[in-house]
């Protein structure tokens, strides 16, 4: 996979990280801004990446890169999608996908005409341990509730109360406490029982943006809770219970670090099958290999899970007030 990545922002700093330990990635270059040049070269010296781009038409026709990273703000992930696909590139989309479940009907189709790789940077649904995780719920019976609080008191946030809006609480770039870390709980809910029958979304609301809210997913026999906060702070676990048995998750849905599965009238047994500590090495691992063997049958199969979730977001949305973009 050779790949050109877009934004320099914390998901792409943090990615960098452990690009190097990639297999089959090459850094080709990287797009962003005039003002983020001085930025860019520092991180392309350190990281190795190949040269850097101010111009995203230099990128688009540039044939050393076959695959483009969007790793830029929310809002903008619709546009840059579409022109690397319509250049023939491959996409990797940070989540979330889009603001739109339309827009992301469009790309997939796209993708889909000029048959090309698209997916959502999502690690959640490439982690071992949600893998693992996933393998046990037929030992916990029926499933009765599904708990997830992802709540992180923002650094942002104390802006945010003194006026200064930042991409991650503005309406426009299509920020908030559901798309930023609630997507994450969503897609842990849906990669397990799939569409839900009703969407609920409570929210706290300020100057048009959610800063924290409680979302109610049901389903047949089950009845989930996805609370995302970044106005306050909680430990953070997901527990999946059933009449058989239950699994906590400790920690984020985004890391799965470990996890502990408690079944009636046995021990409890703590498991952790990670297979490298950066979150993101799985999901870049199996992206290479998709574009690689052109599995575009495993690329449906991720991109209908994220139609899913970002219909859940739409609606919980809508039903909240919030507008974005």
């Amino acid at each position: 996979m050779k790949l050109a990545i877009l934004g320099s922002g914390q998901i792409v700093m943090d990615f960098l990280t452990m690009a190097k330990d990639l297999p089959d990635t090459e850094l080709v270059s990287m797009f962003g801004i005039e003002a983020e040049r001085a930025k860019m070269e520092g991180l392309a010296n350190t990281y190795g990446i190949g040269k850097i781009c101010t111009d995203y038409e230099e990128v688009l026709k540039d044939p050393e890169c076959d695959t483009i990273y969007v790793g830029l703000p929310n809002h903008l992930h619709y546009t840059f999608t579409k022109q690397a696909l319509e250049n023939g590139k491959h996409v990797i989309c940070e989540k979330p996908f889009t603001i739109k479940s339309a827009e992301l009907i469009e790309l997939k189709e796209l993708a889909e005409s000029k048959k090309l790789i698209l997916v959502e940077a999502i690690t959640t649904r490439y982690l071992s341990n949600y893998l693992a995780i996933k393998e046990q719920i037929p030992q916990l019976g029926d499933l009765k509730i599904i708990e997830c609080n992802y709540s992180q008191y923002s650094s942002r946030y104390d802006a945010f109360k003194k006026g200064e809006v930042l991409p991650a609480f503005s309406p426009k770039a299509g920020g908030g406490a559901l798309m930023d870390i609630n997507i994450y709980n969503i897609h842990f809910v849906v990669g397990i029982l799939g569409k839900p029958d009703s969407v609920k979304y409570l929210a706290n609301v300020e100057r048009g943006i959610d800063t924290s809210g409680i979302l109610l997913l049901d389903y047949p026999g089950c009845k989930v809770v996805c609370i995302g906060a970044k106005d306050s702070a909680a430990p953070i676990r997901s527990m999946i219970q059933g009449d058989k048995g239950s699994v906590v998750l400790n920690g984020p849905p985004n890391l799965c670090d470990s996890f502990v599965v408690n079944l009636n009238g046995q021990e409890s047994q703590a498991l952790d099958k990670k297979v490298h500590p950066h979150r993101m090495y799985e999901e870049f691992c199996e992206f290479a290999r998709m574009i690689e063997a052109k599995d575009f049958a495993k690329a449906k199969e991720m991109l209908e899970q994220s139609q899913v979730v970002m219909e859940i977001a739409e609606e919980a949305l809508a039903g909240a007030g919030i507008v974005l973009g």
